[in-house]
């Protein structure tokens, strides 16, 4: 059995990190007393979620990275590495966003970027991860990935993001498995609406009868709560799979 480490003093690095889900994730985590390093393409957005963490500069590590370049990702986990010696947490949050097409009216340039992002970009920082994590003292840590309900039922004109999260899904399945002998948990959080971060109104979202609606929507706490949930586990526990959203919202019995 793997013995537990207090959260203080861990290690986590946040794909997606300057902006959304990730930058809550980053500073939910170093509020819980973590070390961060935040990743993604636009310096200035990662440097602005460094700067709202009220902590010591010295537990947040702000380093852009391209997650669908190889070279770029292995720099980032070489870089974490060497700052802050182990890695603990990779959460696998970085992902993009197409706008809502049929299927005949998908680009595929649409359906590359996204692919690339989720799966690939995912892959590739799991695959860095593994490396550093199976060779540690002491050996092990957590990937969480950061699916969405697309990865179980789809929502209409979103070929190429519901093909991302449901590959996504089968990654984390294969990872877990895989990793069970170098003590990685991996487990994937698929989260529903959260409310706008700007506190404006939820849009319109299309339903599968052709009408649109707005739905319901949790709070961003919500979802902090659930990643801190599946980060705080000893590596002998896994959150295999956690889904978190508004009790009515449309999905049990979607469309």
């Amino acid at each position: 059995m793997t013995a537990a480490r207090t959260p203080d003093g861990r290690i986590a690095i946040v794909t997606g990190g300057g902006s959304g889900l990730g930058r809550a994730a980053a500073l939910a985590l170093l509020g819980a007393g973590w070390s961060v390093a935040v990743a993604g393409r636009r310096k200035d957005a990662l440097e602005e979620t460094a700067a709202l963490a009220p902590v010591d500069p010295g537990r947040v590590l702000a380093f852009p990275t391209d997650v669908r370049n190889p070279q770029e990702v292995a720099a980032l986990f070489d870089a974490v590495r060497e700052r802050f010696g182990r890695l603990d947490l990779l959460f696998n949050n970085a992902g993009a966003a197409a706008p809502r097409r049929p299927v005949t009216e998908t680009p595929l340039a649409d359906w590359n970027r996204v692919l690339d992002t989720i799966v690939t970009g995912g892959f590739l920082c799991a695959r860095e991860a593994f490396r550093v994590m199976s060779t540690q003292t002491p050996q092990g840590g957590r990937i969480i990935n950061n699916g969405a309900p697309s990865a179980h039922v789809p929502r209409p004109h979103s070929a190429a993001y519901t093909a991302a999260k449901h590959a996504l899904l089968g990654l984390t399945r294969v990872l877990s498995l895989d990793g069970r002998a170098h003590d990685i948990a991996v487990g994937q959080i698929d989260v529903g609406n959260v409310a706008p971060f700007d506190g404006g109104p939820q849009p319109a979202a299309l339903q599968a009868d052709g009408r649109t609606a707005v739905e319901p929507t949790i709070p961003v706490e919500r979802f902090t709560e659930a990643v801190l949930l599946m980060a705080s586990m000893p590596l002998d526990t896994n959150v295999q799979s956690l889904t978190v959203l508004p009790t009515t919202m449309p999905y049990v019995g979607r469309g």
